[in-house]
């Protein structure tokens, strides 16, 4: 009987074994939520007053004193007090705790000892914000989750482009409607050109027009010719086409004005103009001057055209996603300017931390340093803004080069004709011939 219950015992322990690795794979939240959180919730509460010692967050304070007449006992020892924090909080796929703050301490603290956190908790990594004044709120993940993100499911609305993985584990949208225009800084390789064509796949079945400016010749918005509507390949060709697209912004507002509405979207369907969205690939080519006339001349009206429409074209259709590897004053005060109109914003890897300060510090001093630790390994992850103000941690899907060239042809006959811009092309033509 004993060999039978022996035998019976251990089929029990390999079908566990068995289930629970089926669960891990094809069902992790549900695994994490059985197995990791209780283990290391438990670790979180059983270090923390250790870890918080020997990273300095906690403060030294003298013990309750016996009162001797008027005069206080001396020689007591002073004695370590932790900051005191809640229960963790279990998440999709990692926990949060909640830390109160002592007097005069700050959350930069908390943000040097995110490592040593990592290493007590046996995590993966500690993301540190604070929600509020005397409040930081330490967010564990036990898993990197942008190792190999999930296509996260995200309902189909106009303008809206899924594009990637939160790190929370949920879908990284761009939506447009809600947040109307977008800042994409990142260095070569970084991931910025794969996340520029997959907005474009995102909105190529929509029924919207895409405007291309890349002014390296149209090496990279080139690919995608069959699906938009205009392309600029040259800061002369970009000067049109955004006088163009401003003399169309004062139309729809003739148009607004006329039928007594704030926006296109309060217009009748058969009233209202399609919405444009303006790609800018290399921002710096259209600020950057040679030191001639005309270059200042041309450079200045891209700064002044494009400020325009960020500043008017949310209400009319009008969207600029705007892409580039620096977005900083040396380039001129016009895009400072354009940079405070563009509340969507996107930090790849960058080449230097000032570039991330630039894109991210002021929205949120939190992301920067986030921003500024992604490795050259990373490629296509990015600190995002939410519509909300937060940022998280994401990565974009990868979307291979042919993959993306092949929707944009499937959806060809989705590409809506501008004229104004097409005249202000072939005029274009005509003067430079």
């Amino acid at each position: 009987m004993e060999p039978i219950l022996i035998a019976f015992g251990l089929a029990v322990v390999a079908l566990l074994l068995v289930v629970g690795d089926l669960v891990r794979r094809h069902r992790p939240t549900w695994h994490w939520y059985l197995t990791g959180y209780p283990v290391t919730a438990w670790r979180v509460a059983s270090t923390w007053r250790r870890v918080a010692l020997l990273n300095d967050l906690a403060v030294s304070r003298l013990p309750a004193r016996t009162l001797v007449g008027h005069l206080l006992v001396k020689g007591d020892p002073v004695r370590p007090v932790a900051p005191r924090i809640s229960f963790p909080r279990a998440t999709r796929m990692g926990l949060s705790v909640v830390v109160r703050l002592h007097a005069g301490q700050t959350p930069a603290t908390y943000m040097q000892a995110a490592d040593a956190l990592v290493h007590a908790w046996k995590v993966h990594a500690v993301r540190v914000t604070s929600p509020e004044r005397g409040l930081v709120l330490l967010t564990a993940t036990a898993t990197d989750p942008l190792l190999r993100p999930g296509l996260a499911s995200a309902p189909a609305e106009l303008l809206s482009a899924l594009i990637g993985a939160l790190e929370t584990g949920g879908a990284w949208v761009m939506n447009l409607r809600l947040v109307p225009h977008w800042l994409i800084a990142g260095a070569t390789r970084s991931g910025k050109s794969t996340l520029l064509a997959r907005v474009i796949t995102q909105l190529a079945p929509q029924p919207v027009a895409l405007v291309g400016i890349d002014c390296k010749g149209g090496m990279e918005l080139g690919l995608f010719t069959e699906r938009l509507s205009a392309l600029a390949t040259c800061r002369r060709e970009a000067v049109a086409v955004l006088t163009a697209l401003v003399v169309d912004m004062q139309d729809r507002m003739s148009a607004c004005r006329t039928a007594g509405v704030r926006s296109i979207w309060e217009l009748p369907d058969k009233l209202r103009p399609v919405p444009v969205v303006v790609l800018v690939d290399e921002i710096a080519e259209l600020y950057l001057s040679d030191g001639t006339r005309q270059s200042k001349a041309e450079a200045e009206q891209c700064s002044t055209l494009l400020l325009r429409l960020a500043q008017l074209g949310a209400a009319l259709g009008l969207h600029l996603v705007v892409a580039g590897q620096r977005v900083g004053s040396d380039l001129g005060p016009g895009v400072t300017a354009l940079r405070a109109q563009l509340g969507g914003r996107i930090c790849h890897r960058v080449n230097d931390p000032g570039t991330a300060e630039m894109t991210l510090g002021d929205l949120n001093k939190d992301a920067v340093a986030v921003a500024q630790a992604i490795t050259a390994q990373e490629r296509g992850v990015a600190v995002c803004t939410g519509p909300d103000g937060g940022w998280a941690r994401a990565r974009s899907h990868l979307t291979p080069t042919d993959e993306a060239v092949a929707t944009a042809r499937k959806h060809s006959g989705m590409t809506p004709e501008l004229p104004a811009i097409e005249r202000a092309l072939v005029a274009l033509d005509g003067d430079g011939k």
